[in-house]
Order: structure tokens, then sequence, then C-alpha cells
């Protein structure tokens, strides 16, 4: 089951991603769907049959994002999380090897597209929590626990993502 903790940047995203879809996107393909519905014949109309799936997934995307956007809960900084590893903090780990890693441990609806964004859920994010500088987090893996130490925690500003 996935965590219904999101970051402030994340929700708005979402809700961009929902206001895009329903206000812009949707209307432009069922004009589509109209007008090569229009041109008589639809069995071998690849237009028609494109955009109807098109719309589609459209509307299955949206019935999603209305439904999650009701479900989470939006998790702002606070300032007793400094110098610890909480919810939307960046954090730069680095292990034995010398191979260091910067990730942002974040809700799980907003990994996509982010190789820097890690969701709350992965065993990563959960070894780092409640962790501070200098401490070394332990990591469950496929290979075995790994180590990584913690080399900074910082916390994006209102501004910053």
């Amino acid at each position: 089951m996935k965590t219904n903790l999101i970051t402030r940047e994340g929700y708005e995203a979402l809700q961009q991603e929902l206001d895009h879809l329903w206000r812009e996107k949707r209307p432009d393909v069922t004009k589509k769907v109209t007008w090569a519905a229009s041109l008589g014949d639809r069995s071998e109309n690849a237009d028609y049959h494109y955009n109807k799936k098109l719309l589609r997934e459209i509307d299955r995307r949206v019935r999603y994002l209305r439904k999650r956007l009701e479900e989470i809960r939006v998790v702002d900084y606070s300032p007793q999380q400094d110098g610890k590893v909480f919810f939307g903090a960046w954090v730069e780990i680095e292990n034995d090897a010398g191979e260091s890693l910067r990730l942002r441990i974040v809700g799980p609806d907003e990994i996509y597209q982010r190789k820097d964004y890690i969701s709350i859920d992965s065993p990563m994010a959960r070894a780092l929590l409640k962790k501070s500088v200098d401490d070394e987090a332990l990591v469950e893996t496929p290979t075995g626990k790994k180590s990584w130490y913690i080399n900074l925690i910082r916390y994006p500003s209102a501004k910053e993502s």
C-alpha cells in the first residue's frame, strides 16, 4: 500500500496535471473525436479510434488524480525537522566505496521522471529516516545489508524543489 503523503510541490504538480488534462487536453481530443466521427464510417477511421483511445486514457488519469488528490496529505517543512532526516529532506549520502548520492525523500506519487527522488516507502528512505549527519544507515538490499553515511541534510525553501 502506498503512503498517502506528498510534498507541497508534488501536490501542486498533480493539481496542475489534472487542470491541464481537464481544461486543455480533454477538450482538444474531444474536438478531434467529434471531427473524426463526422467523416462517416468509423470502422476504418484511424483518427477516430486513436483519439477515442486517448480520451479513455485521459478520463482514466483524471479519475485517478481526483481520487488521489482527496486521499493524500500535504506535509510541509517544520523547523523541528532540522538536523534529522524526515519526509521532504534532501540527503547526501556516501558508502564505503566512496560512491555518493543526493536524494530527496518524497511520496510515491512524486518519484516519476526524477532519478534523485525516492519514495518514503523504499528501503533506503526507511533506513535514513530520523538519522542525523554522520550517522550510518544500514539499507536492506537483495544482495544484503549496505552501509551509507549521511553527509548533509537539507530542507528546500518554499521557492525551490
